[in-house]
Protein backbone atom coordinates (compact mmCIF):
# COMPACT_ATOMS: atom_id res chain seq x y z
CA UNK A 1 0.00 0.00 0.00
CA UNK A 2 1.37 3.58 -1.12
CA UNK A 3 0.37 6.89 0.66
CA UNK A 4 0.08 9.44 -2.65
CA UNK A 5 0.91 13.10 -1.09
CA UNK A 6 -2.44 15.10 -1.03
CA UNK A 7 -2.18 17.62 -3.43
CA UNK A 8 -2.92 21.43 -1.72
CA UNK A 9 -5.91 22.93 -2.83
CA UNK A 10 -5.40 25.58 -5.70
CA UNK A 11 -5.85 28.82 -4.85
CA UNK A 12 -7.98 31.00 -6.96
CA UNK A 13 -8.55 34.87 -7.12
CA UNK A 14 -11.95 36.47 -8.81
CA UNK A 15 -12.30 40.02 -9.46
CA UNK A 16 -16.19 40.56 -8.83
CA UNK A 17 -18.31 43.99 -9.63
CA UNK A 18 -21.33 43.84 -7.37
CA UNK A 19 -24.75 46.01 -9.05
CA UNK A 20 -27.94 46.90 -7.67
CA UNK A 21 -28.66 47.33 -3.58
CA UNK A 22 -25.34 47.28 -2.66
CA UNK A 23 -24.48 49.95 -1.11
CA UNK A 24 -26.02 51.08 2.53
CA UNK A 25 -26.57 47.75 3.15
CA UNK A 26 -24.27 46.56 5.02
CA UNK A 27 -22.60 44.46 2.12
CA UNK A 28 -18.69 45.25 2.40
CA UNK A 29 -19.26 44.51 6.13
CA UNK A 30 -21.09 41.42 5.76
CA UNK A 31 -18.94 40.21 3.03
CA UNK A 32 -16.01 40.89 4.82
CA UNK A 33 -17.70 38.74 7.97
CA UNK A 34 -18.03 35.73 5.53
CA UNK A 35 -14.77 36.12 4.43
CA UNK A 36 -13.04 35.62 7.70
CA UNK A 37 -15.42 32.74 8.62
CA UNK A 38 -14.35 31.31 5.34
CA UNK A 39 -10.68 32.30 5.21
CA UNK A 40 -10.99 33.87 2.13
CA UNK A 41 -8.07 36.73 1.50
CA UNK A 42 -8.90 39.76 -0.39
CA UNK A 43 -10.68 43.19 -0.45
CA UNK A 44 -14.26 44.94 -0.85
CA UNK A 45 -15.22 48.58 -1.59
CA UNK A 46 -17.85 50.67 -2.91
CA UNK A 47 -17.04 52.58 -6.35
CA UNK A 48 -18.45 56.03 -6.89
CA UNK A 49 -21.11 54.89 -9.95
CA UNK A 50 -23.17 52.64 -6.79
CA UNK A 51 -21.57 49.24 -7.93
CA UNK A 52 -19.41 47.20 -5.05
CA UNK A 53 -15.66 46.07 -6.32
CA UNK A 54 -13.95 42.77 -5.02
CA UNK A 55 -11.10 40.34 -5.45
CA UNK A 56 -11.63 37.03 -3.01
CA UNK A 57 -9.07 34.69 -2.70
CA UNK A 58 -9.56 31.17 -2.02
CA UNK A 59 -9.97 27.78 -2.72
CA UNK A 60 -12.68 26.07 -4.35
CA UNK A 61 -14.75 24.85 -1.67
CA UNK A 62 -14.44 28.61 0.22
CA UNK A 63 -15.48 30.13 -2.85
CA UNK A 64 -18.41 28.32 -3.49
CA UNK A 65 -19.26 28.66 0.41
CA UNK A 66 -18.90 32.82 0.02
CA UNK A 67 -21.34 32.82 -2.20
CA UNK A 68 -24.04 29.92 -0.86
CA UNK A 69 -23.67 32.11 2.07
CA UNK A 70 -24.18 35.50 0.82
CA UNK A 71 -27.71 36.10 -0.78
CA UNK A 72 -28.89 34.54 2.66
CA UNK A 73 -26.51 36.56 5.37
CA UNK A 74 -28.60 39.27 5.68
CA UNK A 75 -31.30 37.86 7.18
CA UNK A 76 -34.72 38.31 6.65
CA UNK A 77 -33.83 41.44 4.28
CA UNK A 78 -32.58 40.36 1.00
CA UNK A 79 -30.77 42.96 -0.80
CA UNK A 80 -31.30 42.59 -4.59
CA UNK A 81 -28.00 42.52 -6.48
CA UNK A 82 -26.31 40.40 -9.38
CA UNK A 83 -23.00 39.82 -10.28
CA UNK A 84 -21.88 42.82 -13.31
CA UNK A 85 -18.27 41.40 -13.91
CA UNK A 86 -16.49 38.22 -12.89
CA UNK A 87 -12.63 37.59 -14.25
CA UNK A 88 -10.29 35.56 -12.87
CA UNK A 89 -6.92 36.88 -12.02
CA UNK A 90 -3.68 36.00 -10.62
CA UNK A 91 -3.61 34.93 -6.88
CA UNK A 92 -1.82 37.62 -4.30
CA UNK A 93 1.28 35.22 -2.73
CA UNK A 94 1.34 35.78 1.32
CA UNK A 95 -2.18 37.96 1.41
CA UNK A 96 -3.31 36.86 4.94
CA UNK A 97 -6.87 38.65 5.72
CA UNK A 98 -9.97 39.70 3.89
CA UNK A 99 -10.23 43.73 4.52
CA UNK A 100 -12.82 46.20 3.35
CA UNK A 101 -10.87 49.37 1.25
CA UNK A 102 -11.78 52.97 1.68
Amino acid sequence: MTNSPIEPSRLRRLSLRFVGEVQGVGFRWTSKRLANELDLTGWVRNEPDGSVSMELQGNESQIAAFFGRLPRAWGRFQPQYVIDEKEEIATVPGEAYFRVRF
